[in-house]
């Protein structure tokens, strides 16, 4: 049983949450974690003037995805920044790239899921993942989120990311918050609940 993390990160956010998605999936028995990126539409000279060259180091050693490897797996969780309340262009672009799936319906019966970061609390978090979900209704796939079994993120004992869907991270406005213990908690915990799902859909 396949879980694929297909994530795209500017600075590290996303991807400190997707080794958190990760966590959790591979705590299910029988599930193969496949962490990939979606490929950079960025030139170097502007990932450098906006001050992510650096950064994406981190992240540079997981390999670029290719559209099939998306029909190869069982549930794919998807994670990207917030752009103005909708998913990063580059995983936009990557995702026009899948009509050949779609065509095949080589996606339909798996399982979805999407994780996200905004820069502030009400950023757009709720609105990214309800767009992108779209996405994933139009290919057949079976969507999760976050549920509330997270008590977690009942919390207002601090600023903290996530709701039920899906998991999610609070940036700051120049990106120097990274991922607060409670927001990787509850990565980890959409991790194992999407393995969790997809196994049972594999029995």
């Amino acid at each position: 049983m396949k879980v694929l993390i297909l994530f795209y990160s500017t600075y590290g956010h996303i991807y400190k949450m997707a080794e958190a998605i990760a966590e959790g999936a591979r705590e299910v028995d029988g599930a193969e974690v496949i962490l990939r990126r979606v490929p950079e539409t960025l030139s170097e000279d502007l990932l450098k003037q906006i001050g992510a060259l650096e950064a994406r180091k981190a992240f540079d050693h997981i390999p670029v995805c290719t559209v099939d490897e998306l029909a190869l797996a069982d549930a794919i969780i998807f994670g990207t920044p917030t752009r103005f309340g909708n998913m990063a262009g580059q995983m936009r672009q990557f995702l026009d790239g899948t009509g050949g799936l779609w065509a095949k319906g080589a996606l339909i019966g798996k399982v979805g899921s999407v994780f996200t970061s905004t820069a502030t609390q009400h950023g757009g978090q709720e609105s990214t993942i309800l767009s992108f979900h779209t996405t994933l209704l139009h290919h057949g796939m079976i969507v999760a989120g976050l549920p509330y079994s997270f008590s977690n993120q009942n919390t207002i004992e601090e600023i903290s990311g996530g709701s039920p869907y899906g998991a999610t991270t609070i940036t700051g406005g120049d990106g120097s918050r990274m991922p607060s213990e409670n927001e990787l908690a509850g990565a980890r915990f959409q991790g194992k609940h999407v393995a969790a799902i997809a196994a049972k859909l594999a029995n």
